[in-house]
């Protein structure tokens, strides 16, 4: 196992073919700070250039919290100027995760509040411990999630429950988000980082053209109409119908041996 720095905040593990990235300020609970928000993108941008990194989880340093969101200290201290010059930073981490090109897996044990639960929200499936306290705090504190919350939690739930869980900004314990989809698979505590790194092994077996490729389809075709998904998903076949990963998965079947995946 290889181990990266980006920043102080943020490190990349590699488990050959998965890369865990970390949220490692636990003295602030991940609090996302300017800092920690540039590393998170910058880590993001390696990974999503990274041809050998198939899978990717994210993961916390601390044991008590996945992410409790902005660092609301240091934006205490901000002029409007400063909160102006941030938000573009800010944004770039949580822009950083959603478009990660591989499939990406939250890990989330604790605290996962406001733009912490917003990072978990921009990774294709949630792994949560009994721990987890999830929910999208920020009207309580006059602003609204802006790290894709709005857009990304009713796409989960529904724009109803959304609704109700924004604009009350109350917490959800981890078997009712678990009850209401708001995570995707409750595990027992402590164990929501092996388990996703499990189901990352399992994913990272696979064809990484055809994993890229399956995500694209999934993430553009999401909302559309039937008719153009259909397309959106023909133009994502026909990216990989030809590719050498096409051609080594067949042979292998036929051969009755694991595949060794060209990545092309």
């Amino acid at each position: 196992m290889s181990e990266e720095r980006f920043g102080e905040f943020v490190l990349v593990r590699r488990h050959d073919y998965v890369a865990e990235l970390v949220l490692d300020r636990p003295k602030a609970m991940n609090a996302v700070s300017t800092d920690m928000a540039r590393s998170i993108a910058g880590a993001c941008a390696a990974l999503a250039a990274d041809r050998d990194a198939r899978v990717v989880v994210l993961t916390s340093s601390h044991e008590r919290a996945f992410c409790v969101g902005a660092d609301l200290k240091e934006r205490n201290s901000f002029s409007d100027a400063d909160l102006v010059r941030q938000r573009p930073v800010a944004r770039a981490a949580y822009t950083g995760v959603l478009e990660l090109p591989m499939p990406t897996i939250a890990a989330v044990h604790g605290f996962a509040l406001g733009g912490g639960f917003e990072l978990a929200l921009s990774c294709d499936v949630i792994v949560a411990d009994r721990t987890a306290v999830v929910g999208l705090p920020e009207v309580s504190v006059g602003v609204i999630p802006g790290g894709g919350g709005t857009q990304l939690l009713p796409r989960r739930v529904g724009a109803a429950r959304a609704a109700e869980l924004i604009f009350t900004a109350r917490r959800l314990e981890a078997p009712e988000a678990a009850g209401l989809g708001l995570v995707d698979r409750l595990v027992g505590e402590g164990r929501d980082r092996e388990e996703a790194l499990e189901l990352a092994s399992r994913m990272a077996a696979n064809s990484p053209v055809g994993l890229r490729a399956a995500k694209r389809a999934l993430r553009l075709g999401h909302g559309l109409d039937l008719r153009a998904g259909l397309e959106v998903e023909d133009a994502a076949w026909r990216s990989v119908a030809f590719s050498a990963d096409r051609a080594e998965g067949v042979a292998a079947f036929n051969e009755k041996r694991p595949p060794h995946w060209p990545g092309e």
